[in-house]
C-alpha cells in the first residue's frame, strides 16, 4: 500500500471518529512536516480535512503552514507521526491493516481521554466526578469556538476605537472596554429609568484569557480616560501648593489664628483609582472624587489580593457601587464619619482564568452576576506584530481620549441626560431577556438568574452611552431646533420660557433603531461567554452544569430533529456523542423535548431549550 493510499484510509477513519489529533500548534506543524515529508502537494487536502475536525481550524492559515512544510520539510518527520497523533487521539490502527480502519475507530468515543491537568474545566469542579455523560473541556478552552459580537455601525468614535483590534475578539474587547472606561466618566450625568431607580452607565466588566493571548491591548483604552484623571490631579497639585502657602501662613500668625479658619488640605481627587488599596483607602478615593472613578487593572489578581489582606475586604464596595448604592465608613479616631449618597464606580480587568476564583470564590459572590464576562481563547498561530507598522498606538489612544474629554466636557455643562426608550422597544427588550432567562433556568436552574437580571441592566446602561455618544456625533446636538429627529431634547418638566431662554439643565435623549438592535446584539453573546465562566467555580446548587457548547448545540438544531441530526451536529463541533446524548435524555427528562416517535423524530416543546 503506498504513502498516499495509508494517508487517504488514515483521513478517513479520522473524520469518522470525529477526532482532533492535532491539538497544540506544535502538533499541527508536525502533522504538516510529516504529510509534506513522504506525500508532497499531493497530501494537502488530506492536512485540511486531518486540521477541520478541529474547532480551532482556519483554512487559510492551513494552506500557509503547509506551504511552509513543503519549502522546508523536515526528513526524520514521516507518515509514521500521524498515525502517533491518531493512536494518541484514540484512533487505534496501524498503517500496516488500514483496510479495517471503520472497525477500528468505530468505537472511539468510548476511549479514555489524555489525562486531566490543573487548568482542565468540566460542568462540575472542585473534587465532584465527571458524570459519564459529560464532556471535560481541553484546559479553560470550549470546544465550540464562544461567540463574537455582531457586526454593527456603531457610533464612530467606538469604531475609531476597534479599529486598531487585530482579530474580532480583539475588537469585542475593545468595545467592551471603551464602553467600559467612557460609561465610568459619564457617571451621574447620564441615566436610564429601569427597575425603578436610574441607572448611570458604570459597568463591571472581566475579560478573561490564557496568558499572551493578546488582551494587553485592553491597556490602549486606560489612556482614552487618562486626559480626565491627569486634570483632577493637576487640580490636586495646585491645590496642595496653595494650601501650603496657607498654612506657613497660618502657622507665623500667632494670636491672630483664633480670627481665621483653619487652613484646609484638598481633597485627594483622582478618576482611575488603584486596586492595589486598602478597604478604607478605596472608599477615600471615591469619596474625594464625589462618588465616581474607574478601577483599570490588566491583573485580576492586583485586586484579589488587595481584598484579601488584612486591611482590605473591600469586595462589598464593588457590588454596592455597581447599584449605585451609598458608601460610608467610621472610624473612632477623631470621630470621622464620611458617606456619599450616590456610587459611581466603574471596573476593566483582565485576567487569566487561574485568577476568576480568588476574586469571586462562587457564584453566591454577588460579584459574579455584576459583571460582563468575556473570555478571549488562546493564542492558536503566530500573528505578525509587525503589521501595524510604526503606528505609536499610545499616542493615538492619547489623542482619542483628548477629543472625548472635550466632548465630555459639552456633556456636563448641559446636565443631566435620561434615555428615554419607546414603547415597541421596552417590548423587544422584555421579549429577549424573558427568553434568555427561561433558557438558562433550563440549563442551570438558579444560578445564573441573577447573572441574566443584571444583565438586563447593563444593556439598559450601554443603551444610554450608546445613544449619548450617538448624539455627540452631531455639530450641534444641543440645537435640537435645527434637526427634524432629534436625539436630544429638552425634558418634557423644563418651563417653556426656560426653553426659550435656553436654560435647559435636563435633556431626554433618543436611541436609534439601529443602536437599539446593536446593543441587545451584545447580550446573546455575553450570556454565553458568562456561561462559559461559570464553568470556572465550585457548583453551588445543582449537580449538573452546562457549559457553553450545550447553548450552541441545541440551538443549532430545528424545532423537530432526529438522533442522527443530533449527533451530526454534535461531531461537527467536537462534541462526543455520549455527551450528546447525555445532554439530550437530561431534556426529555425536563419535559422540554418529547420521546422520540415513530419515525425517530425528537421535537421541542419549546423553540430554545437551553
Amino acid at each position: 500500500m503506498t504513502d498516499f493510499e495509508s494517508l487517504r484510509r488514515l483521513t478517513e477513519a479520522v473524520e469518522i471518529a470525529g477526532a482532533d489529533i492535532a491539538p497544540t500548534y506544535a502538533e499541527y506543524v508536525q502533522l504538516a512536516f510529516a504529510i509534506a515529508t513522504d506525500c508532497g502537494e499531493a497530501g494537502r487536502e488530506f492536512f485540511h480535512r486531518l486540521c477541520r475536525v478541529s474547532a480551532k481550524y482556519q483554512r487559510e492559515h492551513a494552506e500557509r503552514v503547509f506551504s511552509n512544510a513543503l519549502t522546508t520539510r523536515h526528513g526524520e518527520v514521516h507518515l509514521g507521526t500521524v498515525f502517533h497523533l491518531a493512536e494518541t487521539a484514540g484512533v487505534n490502527l496501524s498503517k500496516e491493516n488500514m483496510a479495517d480502519n471503520r472497525e477500528n475507530t468505530k468505537n472511539t468515543e468510548n476511549t479514555p481521554s489524555k489525562n486531566l491537568t490543573h487548568a482542565r474545566v468540566y460542568n462540575k469542579v472542585d473534587d465532584d466526578a465527571p458524570d459519564e455523560s459529560e464532556e471535560l473541556l481541553n484546559g479553560s478552552e470550549p470546544n465550540q469556538p464562544l461567540p463574537t459580537f455582531p457586526d454593527a455601525d456603531w457610533p464612530k468614535i467606538l469604531l475609531l476605537i476597534m479599529s486598531y483590534a487585530t482579530s474580532p475578539m480583539q475588537r469585542d474587547i475593545m468595545l467592551l472596554g471603551a464602553l467600559t472606561a467612557m460609561g465610568a466618566s459619564m457617571e451621574r450625568y447620564v441615566r436610564c429609568p429601569y427597575a425603578g431607580k436610574y441607572q448611570s452607565p458604570c459597568l463591571q466588566s472581566f475579560i478573561v484569557a490564557p496568558s499572551a493571548s493578546g488582551k494587553g491591548i485592553l491597556s490602549l483604552i486606560r489612556l482614552l480616560v487618562e486626559p480626565i484623571h491627569d486634570e483632577l490631579r493637576q487640580q490636586v497639585a495646585e491645590g496642595v501648593k496653595a494650601y501650603k502657602k496657607e498654612k506657613a501662613a497660618y502657622d507665623v500668625m500667632g494670636k491672630d489664628r483664633a480670627k481665621v479658619e483653619v487652613p484646609q488640605m484638598p481633597k485627594n481627587k483622582m478618576f482611575l483609582i488603584s486596586g492595589n488599596n486598602t478597604g478604607t483607602g478605596i472608599l477615600q478615593n471615591i469619596m474625594d472624587a464625589n462618588g465616581t472613578g474607574l478601577i483599570c487593572e490588566t491583573e485580576a489578581d492586583t485586586i484579589s489580593a488587595a481584598i484579601g489582606s488584612e486591611y482590605g475586604h473591600w469586595s462589598d464596595t464593588l457590588r454596592k457601587a455597581f447599584d449605585h448604592d451609598r458608601l460610608s465608613y467610621n472610624r473612632r479616631t477623631d470621630q470621622e464619619y464620611r458617606e456619599v449618597k450616590k456610587s459611581y464606580l466603574s471596573v476593566l480587568l483582565s485576567g487569566t482564568p487561574a485568577q476568576v476564583k480568588p476574586l469571586i470564590p462562587s457564584t453566591e459572590n454577588g460579584l459574579f452576576s455584576r459583571q460582563l464576562f468575556y473570555y478571549m481563547h488562546g493564542i492558536w498561530a503566530w500573528v505578525d506584530q509587525f503589521e501595524s507598522g510604526e503606528a505609536d498606538l499610545e499616542a493615538i489612544f492619547t489623542g482619542i481620549g483628548m477629543e472625548w474629554k472635550q466632548k465630555l466636557d459639552l456633556l456636563k455643562e448641559h446636565g443631566l441626560h435620561t434615555l428615554r426608550l419607546t414603547d415597541e422597544q421596552k417590548q423587544e427588550f422584555n421579549a429577549l431577556f424573558s427568553d434568555l432567562f427561561f433558557r438558562s433556568g433550563l440549563a442551570n436552574d438558579n444560578e445564573m438568574s441573577s447573572s441574566i437580571v443584571r444583565l438586563a441592566v447593563n444593556a439598559c446602561r450601554i443603551m444610554a452611552e450608546v445613544a449619548m455618544l450617538r448624539a455627540l456625533e452631531c455639530d450641534y446636538p444641543y440645537q435640537f431646533q435645527n434637526y427634524s429627529s432629534p436625539l436630544l431634547t429638552p425634558d418634557k418638566e423644563i418651563a417653556a420660557d426656560n426653553i426659550k431662554d435656553g436654560i435647559i439643565t435636563r435633556w431626554d435623549v433618543t436611541i436609534t433603531n439601529e443602536d437599539f438592535e446593536a446593543v441587545l446584539g451584545l447580550v446573546t453573546p455575553l450570556y454565553r461567554h458568562t456561561t462559559h465562566i461559570l464553568s470556572f467555580l465550585p457548583s453551588t446548587e445543582i449537580k449538573h452544569r452546562a457549559n457553553a457548547d450545550r447553548d450552541a448545540l441545541f440551538a443549532l438544531l430545528d424545532t423537530q430533529f432526529t438522533r442522527a441530526q443530533l449527533l451530526d451536529q454534535a461531531a461537527l463541533m467536537n462534541i462526543k456523542p455520549n455527551t450528546a446524548l447525555g445532554w439530550l435524555n437530561r431534556l426529555i427528562k425536563k419535559g422540554l423535548i418529547s420521546n422520540a416517535d415513530s419515525k425517530g423524530i425528537y421535537t421541542r416543546t419549546h423553540v430554545r431549550v437551553c
